[in-house]
């Protein structure tokens, strides 16, 4: 485990997408509209890419996909605030046609550190997966090819739960709706996390950041708007919103104890089939 230290930088860099649930949270905070025990900068990027980064510790604070917060615990905690959990939420399976058992089937992954790629191999244990990014798998589908070699179904994540019908395809079977069966808990997505070796207190206290700037969002509903525009790429006012509403609820405030126990439920598979370590280290940060 990493030692805390109290050396702190200048200016936090802050990782997260540009999915509208992650600029909905982050924009009061980006803004200097809430307060912050240290600045911060804007680091946006698509998850898988945030994945990539927590692994070689890149970012102090950053989203990141449960799967991939699994592979970090030594370097990163969780906070309690900012985090996707929820029912209803979970990635899609999607075809081109009516499918059947889809082991052995080539299916487009948005990134193999993704919280979704760890449900879809639980669930198809021999699937064949070819990874992109999240927002080519519904064309590569709609082709039916990708690299020149034949694509059967793609793993959706974000707002593309949203827009596949667009594409002309079909689901295939809602993950999400499959861990809840399973479990009865919520289904965990992404978390925010910080480093391990920052002060206990400034843990706690960007914790509370995230969460007041989650708070301002919900009381000045507006503020955030153009944010979320500007970085929703062609999505509808419609969507965003839908985006928005499913993505962000109670767990984005605090995990709080439901919340954990999901989040402990996935690490346990996770680390059953072979995914991940096993770690004894605290799942969420704590107040000092």
């Amino acid at each position: 485990m990493t030692e805390p230290t109290s050396a702190l930088p200048a200016v936090l860099d802050l990782g997260y997408s540009l999915c509208p649930n992650d600029t909905f949270i982050f924009h009061a905070l980006h803004a200097g509209l809430t307060p912050s025990p240290l600045p911060v900068r804007e680091v946006l990027e698509d998850v898988q890419t945030l994945n990539d980064w927590a692994v070689a510790g890149r970012l102090p604070m950053t989203k990141i996909s449960y799967r991939a917060y699994f592979g970090v615990m030594d370097r990163y905690v969780a906070l309690r605030a900012g985090g996707a959990l929820g029912r209803g939420v979970g990635p899609l399976i999607v075809t081109r046609e009516a499918l059947g058992d889809l082991n052995g089937v080539r299916v487009a992954s948005p990134g193999a550190l993704t919280t979704a790629e760890l449900l879809l191999r639980m669930m198809y244990p021999q699937v064949e997966v070819v990874r992109m990014r999240y927002d080519e798998v519904m064309p590569a589908v709609q082709r039916g090819e990708y690299s020149g070699a034949p694509l059967a179904a793609g793993l959706i994540i974000h707002e593309s739960r949203f827009t596949y019908p667009s594409f002309g395809l079909l689901k295939h079977l809602d993950l999400g709706a499959w861990w809840e069966g399973e479990t009865g808990l919520p289904l965990p997505l992404g978390a925010i996390l910080v480093r391990r070796d920052l002060p206990a207190q400034m843990q706690w206290a960007l914790n509370g950041a995230v969460r007041e700037s989650l708070e301002y969002a919900y009381a000045h509903p507006d503020a955030s708007k153009e944010y979320v525009r500007q970085h929703a790429a062609e999505l509808s006012d419609e969507v965003m919103q839908a985006h928005i509403d499913l993505y962000v609820n109670r767990f984005s405030l605090d995990v709080d104890e439901e919340g954990e126990r999901a989040v402990r439920e996935l690490h346990r598979r996770a680390v059953a089939v072979g995914a991940v370590p096993a770690s004894g280290l605290p799942l969420f940060v704590s107040a000092p």
